[in-house]
């Protein structure tokens, strides 16, 4: 069935109505007296726009939101997601909480997500299967990888002289061995990558370059090559970080020591990219990379200010993402894109140098469409895939109507999205999923995640015996000088 937006203005060109014609998962035809089977009637003040991409994500902690302060990352981690039996998810468990995130994206116009998602205590099938579940249902567009790191955590991070029972525990093999975690990935390829008509697909993730060996990371280079996956790795996100490079890497950071194993490509998201300097720009620019930025992240754990102005100069695309509700306490696009219009002010670059509300639109848009290495996303265009999310123009954000893009960036929340369409298919209307039962999965998800609660809290207390020792680490790291301030 076609479907034609009538009487709307189409992103970018926001000075005239025009009718948008979807047929299929294609938009087709952009003009007037077009003619379709199920007629939107914008009424001369519905706006529609590229539906959201989140370039980065991280869907195991959606149901943690708001429950730990604000830490540094290496902290953080502590209590995130411990590690228990009593923690171990059912699938049923790890639907729900993908469900809870895609509900929240959908319901605010976030069309495609990229999601590399970290199942504790290992990608385990019937896991897999229950989160590619929960985005085949939601109508979600989704590329989903396995975050599993794989050598001890003692490889991982710059300790010295850890206590005796501090450095047993580093020295502990990860959950699963590269053998057993290139099988999942195999599972994760073999059925779920192009189902839903290509909807849904699979990426590949090393998590952080120090938290893999050499041979998994290019195993892992290997299957992204050949399917032409998205490749996700965390790199300098914290000062922590940085620092490894005296520690472990004969003083590379962790870019130029990817780049020296020959990993360093055009499939490569390097997330976060706070640490980075104008060597590691270089590198990245050169292997045609993109850079994931997550601003609200990395305020909550106080990781810093990304560059942004240095990379963009460099012409390397940069995406947008959450990152993950438990460090965002949203899964709301519109956050993280008003917070990227406004951090970088604050970073002693004169104000012509600051992003403006079009350039943050591209990172959104064209940036998110690079991240999933796709180049028929992120326009409202004839050829596009018709993902797509209807504004109406007389809500609070836009009311009175003075600059379009400005109050995209700086004035929207979610709440005048009308209408989200996914692959042609309209995935939400009037601020409810079309295709789930809203109601009923969040009631389960209550009951569910609150019968879970005691064990999550015995586990953080139990974690918390480590956090002197991972302190020392990062105060030791935060004193030493790097060459830069982020």
């Amino acid at each position: 069935m076609s479907v034609l937006f009538r009487n709307v203005y189409a992103y970018p060109a926001v000075d005239r109505l025009t009718d948008v014609l979807v047929e299929g998962n294609r938009i087709t035809a952009i003009g007037r007296d077009l003619t379709g089977d199920r007629i939107i009637d914008g009424h001369g003040h519905h706006l529609l726009i590229p539906g959201l991409i989140n370039a980065h994500f991280h869907s195991p902690a959606n149901h943690l939101k708001g429950s730990l302060p604000s830490l540094p990352l290496e902290l953080f981690m502590l209590y995130e997601s411990p590690v228990t039996e009593a923690l171990r998810p059912t699938p049923r468990e790890a639907y729900l909480r993908t469900m809870l995130g895609a509900i929240e994206m959908v319901r605010t116009g976030t069309t495609s997500v990229q999601d590399d998602a970290f199942l504790m205590p290992y990608p385990e099938p019937e896991i897999i299967d229950a989160v590619m579940q929960a985005y085949a249902d939601s109508g979600l567009r989704a590329t989903v990888a396995l975050d599993q790191p794989e050598v001890p955590e003692g490889d991982k991070l710059p300790f010295r002289d850890p206590s005796p029972a501090l450095a047993a525990e580093l020295r502990r093999p990860a959950p699963l061995p590269a053998a057993d975690l290139l099988a999942r990935y195999d599972h994760l390829i073999s059925r779920w990558h192009g189902a839903e008509g290509g909807r849904l697909g699979a990426a590949v993730s090393i998590s952080a370059p120090q938290r893999v060996s050499p041979d998994y990371f290019a195993a892992l280079d290997d299957l992204s090559r050949r399917h032409r996956l998205p490749f996700y790795a965390h790199m300098l996100e914290t000062k922590v970080q940085r620092t490894l490079a005296a520690e472990k890497h004969g003083g590379r950071s962790l870019v130029r020591y990817t780049a020296d194993l020959g990993l360093l490509s055009d499939r490569m998201n390097v997330i976060h990219a706070v640490w980075t300097d104008e060597h590691d720009w270089d590198l990245i620019a050169g292997a045609g990379s993109i850079v994931a930025h997550n601003p609200v992240s990395n305020l909550r754990l106080g990781s810093g200010i990304m560059p942004f102005r240095a990379i963009r100069d460099r012409g390397i695309p940069v995406g947008l993402g959450v990152d993950e509700a438990i460090c965002d306490d949203a899964v709301n696009m519109w956050g993280v894109v008003k917070m990227a219009g406004l951090i970088h002010n604050v970073t002693g670059l004169d104000s012509d140098r600051w992003p403006a509300a079009v350039e943050v639109l591209d990172c959104l848009w064209s940036g998110g469409a690079a991240a999933m290495l796709r180049d028929d996303l992120g326009r409202v265009a004839p050829g596009q895939l018709a993902d797509l999310a209807l504004l109406d123009l007389h809500g609070l954000a836009f009311t009175p109507l003075n600059d379009v893009p400005g109050q995209l960036v700086y004035c929207e929340s979610g709440a005048d999205v009308a209408l989200s369409m996914v692959d042609g298919r309209i995935v939400a209307e009037r601020g409810r999923l079309t295709g789930v039962d809203e109601d009923a999965l969040l009631a389960e998800a209550r009951e569910v995640f609150a019968a879970k609660a005691p064990a999550l809290a015995e586990a953080r207390a139990a974690a918390a015996r480590w956090f002197p020792e991972y302190q020392q680490m990062v105060r030791r790291a935060a004193a030493t000088d790097v060459g830069m301030n982020r």
